[in-house]
């Protein structure tokens, strides 16, 4: 196979949010805090657990010496948040057809225990070639190191990165190479205040958008 195609998760293949505010309103009662909406989860989500878990203080007024319990907790109930998640209309058809031309991978800032029990979940699991979590020793994206590390280990000359948000397009951008930018997912700025090199709102569309990329290429 000539080309590596690595997609993100959250907010990219699968709808994961109600789950997230699910085990993030858990976490908070522990603390005897107030729950955050699904909006607040929707813009907490793509820099990792951590990184949520801040903003989620943040939002609730929290000290940072509840950092530690809140994160510990949900991380225990990740690999279970499972049954509110749904993927994004078109997705299980172009995983399919795309795993029959190129090689396929998962970088995500999501825990890797977590991703790989909601993509079996899901049935999505034996798409992929690779999967690479936000708690491999490499980083979080932005920082593109995890994910040229995949593309290395996939040793295909054509590789592009698929993703929903800033945070992706930066990681593209870093890693120097192709960005595919599904807009429906959990950016948090207009679409033209983005970088990209191709964009798409509908799954159905993606083999045929990569096909045409990598033949211009």
């Amino acid at each position: 196979m000539s080309a590596a195609v690595i997609f993100d998760l959250d907010g990219t293949l699968i709808d994961s949010a109600p789950d997230i505010h699910m085990i993030a309103n858990e976490a908070l009662k522990i603390v005897q805090a107030p729950p955050i909406t699904l909006a607040q989860t929707h813009d907490f989500i793509g820099e990792g657990i951590y990184k949520f878990v801040e903003k989620m203080r943040d939002a609730r007024d929290l000290p940072q010496a509840f950092q530690d319990a809140l994160v510990d907790d949900m991380s225990k109930r990740y690999n279970d948040a499972v049954y509110l998640t749904h993927p994004y209309d078109g997705v299980v058809d172009a995983l399919s057809e795309l795993s029959k031309q190129y090689r396929l991978g998962v970088c995500t800032n999501k825990l890797t225990s977590a991703t790989e029990a909601i993509l079996k979940h899901l049935n999505l699991f034996d798409n992929f070639d690779l999967i690479c979590g936000g708690d491999n020793p490499l980083g979080y994206k932005p920082n593109p190191a995890a994910l040229l590390h995949m593309f290395d280990k996939m040793g295909c000359d054509k590789q592009l990165f698929v993703g929903d948000s800033e945070v992706d397009s930066q990681t593209a951008i870093a890693a120097g190479v192709p960005f595919f930018f599904f807009t429906k997912g959990y950016r948090k700025k207009p679409v033209d205040e983005i970088e990209y090199a191709i964009a798409f709102d509908d799954f159905k569309n993606l083999p045929n958008l990569i096909a045409d990329f990598i033949l211009l290429k």
